[in-house]
């Protein structure tokens, strides 16, 4: 009984955010809100079904996704943007979370509660990135460029016209101004890096 009553619910809620899935529709940008929904799908070990099915779920539960879902709309053909600003009166955004149009972000990106979280920069593929995140300019030289696999945890900076290569992890609240090359944890203020390829080392960035 208890499960019926729960597909009942989770069935209305569907429907309540179908209107969503006319913007996927329209979209030109179909193909990386796909990737954006396996990612959060296999983060959140749901159980698989489809994915439009996962597209509308993310849209109800999760209001960071639905931030990351308007960026997509908003970076693709005029007919979805021009929808996008109906569904939104609507559909609310998450206030706290700001993402630059601006921005290139690759697909993949997964937003971990979203609080107080500025991304202003270009990201490659399947990032993560945690709340109170700040990622842009530090003055007029220019804004960060993220690489593929970077998780960004919480309350970390990054600042300025630097690169952070594949596979690095910033730790909480590290603050993140010089390069960072690939494999890579950081930490502290200013960052180091704890771990490179695997292996302990204390390294300063240059």
């Amino acid at each position: 009984m208890k499960d019926f009553i729960n597909n009942i619910f989770l069935i209305g809620e569907l429907i309540l955010v179908s209107p969503q899935l006319l913007l996927f529709y329209l979209s030109s940008e179909k193909e990386v809100i796909v990737a954006d929904v396996k990612r959060w799908v296999e983060i959140f070990e749901w159980k698989s079904t489809s994915d439009l099915s996962n597209l509308l779920s993310l849209t109800a539960k999760k209001q960071e996704f639905r931030n990351l879902y308007y960026y997509r709309i908003a970076k693709g053909n005029f007919a979805a943007r021009l929808v996008m600003r109906i569904i939104k009166i609507f559909y609310k955004e998450c206030p706290y979370l700001f993402l630059d149009m601006s921005s290139n972000i690759g697909p993949g990106l997964f937003i971990q509660h979203g609080f107080s979280t500025i991304i202003m920069a270009d990201i490659g593929e399947n990032c993560w990135i945690n709340q109170q995140v700040s990622i842009g300019y530090k003055d007029k030289t220019g804004r960060p460029k993220i690489g593929d696999n970077v998780r960004i945890t919480a309350g970390a900076k990054v600042l300025g016209n630097i690169t952070v290569g594949n596979n690095v992890t910033v730790g909480a609240n590290a603050v993140v101004i010089k390069n960072v090359p690939d494999n890579c944890v950081v930490v502290g203020v200013p960052a180091y890096i704890v771990k490179k390829n695997g292996l302990k080392v204390k390294e300063e960035l240059v």
